[in-house]
């Protein structure tokens, strides 16, 4: 499984050779600054050019990104995802991994809304069908996840990388030991804020 910022790296690759091709292979510059995002990211993140470089050389051995060397014209080197050509992704199923790996778990709603610059799936329940598909296979992508309190909507969760907040898998649980969970995260999540602005002050 990849590490959030590999996550995070590949899901700006996807994204990126979609919706800014005459920009696309991305130089470390443009990578960093697509990971650094402060839209259409969840959670916004601050990666280094030294974090993203060590991400792509980790993934390079895994066969999902290659190095693009200067050409004429060019003077730097470049990175391209190859993780579809790899997995014999659609174009409708790279939309939705991309926009998992960026915004986290979302519901079929918020997929759809938030892969319109990606591709178009026409049919309204196109989104639906693809993310069928993702998670019947045998190496699952995606997972539906267990109705989050307070939602009517299922949320369904990428599984290719880790997750800065690990969400619920669709397994049954009491609703007391839900809302602990919740508890400590919180109070985990309030500590570590507490900390970060100490540090700022």
């Amino acid at each position: 499984m990849l590490s959030i910022l590999e996550g995070r790296v590949l899901g700006c690759l996807l994204e990126k050779e979609r919706t800014t091709p005459d920009q696309y292979p991305l130089s470390l510059n443009s990578l960093v600054s697509a990971c650094n995002q402060s839209t259409a990211r969840e959670p916004v993140m601050v990666v280094s050019p030294h974090d993203a470089q060590a991400a792509i050389v980790s993934m390079k051995t895994q066969g999902l990104v290659r190095l693009v060397h200067p050409s004429h014209g060019k003077s730097v080197t470049r990175y391209r995802q190859v993780a579809d050509e790899r997995d014999n992704w659609t174009r409708g199923q790279t939309a939705i991994i991309a926009v998992l790996l960026l915004r986290g778990p979302q519901t079929a709603a918020e997929l759809r809304a938030r892969t319109e610059r990606i591709h178009d799936f026409g049919l309204p329940d196109g989104v639906e069908a693809v993310l069928r598909e993702l998670a019947s296979v045998d190496a699952a992508v995606v997972v539906q996840l267990e109705r989050a309190t307070g939602h009517k909507e299922l949320r369904w969760q990428q599984l290719l990388a880790e997750e800065a907040e690990i969400a619920p898998r669709a397994v049954a649980r009491s609703t007391s030991d839900g809302l602990d969970d919740r508890v400590v995260e919180l109070e985990a999540r309030v500590a570590r804020l507490e900390a970060a602005l100490a540090d700022l002050l």
